[in-house]
């Protein structure tokens, strides 16, 4: 009888132990609405953000107010928590605030842009026309816009010295830069100074960096613009992709999923932002970014 309750006993453990192994070695899913951390800025942010600068926003504007509302809302109830405007998208920083109003502030993340090179008022007050138009006291991200010359830190050293003393009052949590052009991207790698980095990224080069600063008739060099990408990445910079959908002219299915493949499985872009016009375009990219990563 001892035999027998010891034979069961040491059966049980054998059987709890491989359930116990395989419930530790099952892979994780990845999803789009999943939070991630952008490096070492401590924003936490979901895989996917919601952009409102297809054409300069154009394509956003088009929707009104009350479209745009629901978009975003639609956006948000599906799980989604980032959404990125820029004070270069005519409108939309103004809409994106009114579209958001009313949900907890803590809920959600903004990526807003300080248009370079800069026209208009000095970096704090133009802050807090932003904070304004966006109807928050706080700003998560915000990036120097469109950077093109290789002299960039000197060319925009003021604005610099505004957003970091923003940060250290708490306006803003992190600061960057999105890069459009080779020349630029070529001075990112070994950057001190900037958190984020929101960098052009497909798979076949489609309006992405070249070597002329803003030609973008001719394909991007993506093995370039990866090569500085892991090395920003992996010295803790928080790295955001766009033109994901090569800015709209990856109309088919096979390209979309190729980008998207291409993007979220180099294992250096922490998120990316897509200018969304409609609900459906929303499921199907967060559908894609799950298949995707998962080996689907």
């Amino acid at each position: 009888m001892a035999d027998a309750n010891r034979r069961e006993f040491l059966k049980a453990g054998t059987l709890a132990a491989v359930a116990g192994t395989s419930i530790l070695s099952a892979p994780v899913k990845r999803a789009a609405t999943d939070l991630v951390t952008l490096g070492n800025s401590g924003v936490k942010v979901t895989r996917l953000a919601l952009g409102t600068g297809t054409n300069n926003g154009r394509q956003q504007r088009a929707l009104g107010q009350d479209g745009f509302t629901n978009l975003v809302r639609y956006a948000y109830d599906k799980g989604i928590r980032f959404f990125e405007t820029s004070e270069t998208y005519p409108g939309m920083a103004e809409m994106l605030g009114i579209a958001l109003k009313g949900l907890p502030r803590e809920s959600y993340k903004i990526m807003t842009k300080y248009g370079t090179p800069p026209k208009g008022d000095p970096p704090p007050q133009k802050i807090d026309m932003f904070r304004k138009h966006l109807q928050s006291d706080y700003i998560d991200i915000l990036l120097l816009h469109c950077l093109r010359p290789p002299t960039w830190e000197t060319d925009f050293a003021a604005i610099k010295d505004g957003l970091s003393a923003a940060k250290d009052k708490k306006i803003i949590t992190a600061h960057g830069a999105s890069i459009h052009g080779l020349p630029a991207l070529r001075t990112i790698p070994g950057n001190k100074w900037l958190d984020v980095a929101m960098i052009r990224m497909n798979h076949n080069g489609t309006r992405m960096d070249t070597p002329a600063t803003n030609d973008l008739n001719q394909l991007g060099d993506v093995d370039e613009v990866v090569e500085h990408t892991r090395k920003v990445h992996a010295q803790g910079m928080g790295v955001v992709s766009m033109k994901l959908c090569g800015e709209g002219r990856f109309t088919d299915f096979e390209d979309r999923d190729k980008a998207m493949r291409f993007a979220m499985n180099l294992g250096c872009v922490d998120a990316v932002t897509i200018g969304f016009t409609a609900p459906n375009q929303i499921d199907e990219a967060i559908d894609r970014m799950a298949r995707v990563m998962n080996g689907g």
